[in-house]
């Protein structure tokens, strides 16, 4: 049923690991135990992380955007098992490999337009990723185009409609792109375009919130 499973990677809050499961190459995730945290408290909020990240994947595929195919969700064990999606790099990384001032620059605009359609269309049936990064997006390149994107990591996420949580979410997919990318001003209006294409009237709430999420960062850099 399926193979052994290779650690691939070991984060605070979960690990993950390759393997087969019903003749499908799998990406498990489990979340392991806290020792800190007393057992029963530990379980049951360890379970409700491992359900809720279950539901954002089905709720993020509902809305059209691409994420790894669920396979299994083992809450006795706190484990998802899902796609390992083929080929895919990070945008992170397909971003840093473009060279300045080329054709493949050009992809980049229709990239982060792309990405804040996807947002948007999460945002629009109340799920909130919780951490948007270049990281967590993957891309599938292909000629002539960048390709399909992916959806990942949906461990923090959580469903709200208010749009103090939709703002939230921006601000933090624009702040680790200000620490991570030199375009990142350019690629951010391109994303936010995407955004307000499909919200519409809605983006422009969730857009005055923003403003008001950047002023709340800058004074808590302030005071330090």
């Amino acid at each position: 049923m399926s193979s052994e499973f290779v650690e691939c990677q070991r984060g605070a809050e979960a690990t993950l690991s390759r393997g087969t499961y019903l003749g499908k190459r799998v990406l498990l995730k489990r979340r392991p135990p806290k020792a800190y945290r007393h057992p029963h408290l530990d379980s049951a909020l360890t379970k409700e992380r491992t359900r809720a990240e279950a539901r954002a994947l089905i709720r993020a595929r509902a809305a059209g955007v691409r994420v790894p195919t669920l396979y299994l969700v083992d809450l006795q064990r706190s484990s998802i098992y899902m796609e390992d999606v083929d080929n895919g790099i990070t945008v992170k990384d397909y971003i840093n490999k473009i060279q300045p001032k080329t054709e493949e620059e050009s992809k980049l605009d229709s990239l982060m337009n792309e990405i804040g359609i996807c947002i948007s269309k999460l945002h629009s049936d109340g799920v909130i990723h919780g951490d948007l990064t270049t990281s967590n997006i993957l891309v599938t390149p292909t000629s002539g185009n960048f390709g399909k994107l992916c959806f990942i990591d949906f461990g923090l996420s959580h469903t709200a409609s208010t749009i103090e949580d939709k703002a939230v979410d921006l601000y933090v997919m624009e702040r680790a792109m200000e620490s991570t990318h030199s375009e990142a001003q350019r690629l951010l209006m391109r994303l936010l375009a995407g955004y307000l294409s499909h919200s519409g009237k809605a983006a422009e709430d969730v857009f005055k919130k923003l403003d008001q999420v950047r002023a709340r960062g800058r004074k808590r850099t302030m005071v330090g």
